[in-house]
């Protein structure tokens, strides 16, 4: 496991995503908002499971060297286990692999040989009956709140039902497990989400698309905490 630290478990944490960050110069829009940031969200794609590219462990090793934040790797990749270990190496704290690609207990073992930390993702129209088996096992659970692949999509409410579900089940069981919403988070969805039992925020374009994205930044971790009971 890494020294760097991610946190208590079911604290609130924010996750700027690079995704909506300034591709020319990273290392700024990271420091520009380390002062909020909790985690670092980073969105790789493989143009195979969803309909975009972005980046590699090449970049992580570059964005590692700027910023001793957590890495958040959410690995949007038909094939995920053949990069794990390069994920690893260049920096990676924790990295989420798609319950939809299958060989689930195969990954989770894999990350965890690796010493990354373990998550496990779901589309909006995945039923949590496919991550429920493995709830004992992660980490982290990232409930989709958008279709993956691109940002600036709007927030899917119902996905709200599946994280207020999961949340009970966390409870129900004493997991030690964070659940992570990831897509349309903004100061008005923020409040819901973590109403919902959400504790990690991922967003993009609502800290990086604004003219001042620590203000930005701030201002949604102020909006989030309004429903922290």
């Amino acid at each position: 496991m890494s020294e760097r630290d991610a946190g208590l478990y079911g604290e609130l944490r924010i996750a700027p995503s690079m995704l909506s960050a300034d591709f020319s110069d990273l290392a700024t829009s990271v420091a520009v908002v380390d002062a909020e940031t909790d985690w670092l969200h980073v969105d790789v794609m493989d143009g195979h499971f969803v309909p975009n590219l972005t980046i590699g462990p090449g970049v992580v090793t570059a964005l590692r060297a700027h910023s001793s934040r957590y890495f958040d790797c959410h690995l949007m990749m038909t094939d995920p286990g053949k990069y794990l270990e390069a994920f690893a190496r260049a920096g990676a704290d924790g990295c989420t692999v798609h319950v939809e690609v299958g060989g689930t207990d195969e990954l989770i073992s894999q990350m965890r040989d690796l010493g990354l930390r373990v998550g496990l993702a779901a589309n909006p129209d995945t039923p949590l009956s496919a991550v429920e088996p493995f709830l004992d096992r992660i980490d982290l659970l990232l409930l989709m709140t958008v279709f993956p692949g691109f940002g600036g999509q709007s927030f899917i409410a119902d996905v709200m039902d599946k994280v207020r579900v999961a949340r009970q089940l966390v409870a129900e069981r004493s997991l030690s497990l964070d659940i992570e919403v990831d897509g349309g988070i903004d100061e008005t969805t923020a409040p819901i989400a973590v109403g919902a039992g959400a504790n990690v925020l991922v967003a993009g374009s609502a800290i990086f698309a604004r003219p001042e994205p620590l203000a930005a930044a701030r201002a949604l971790r102020a909006a989030a905490s309004t429903a922290v009971a």
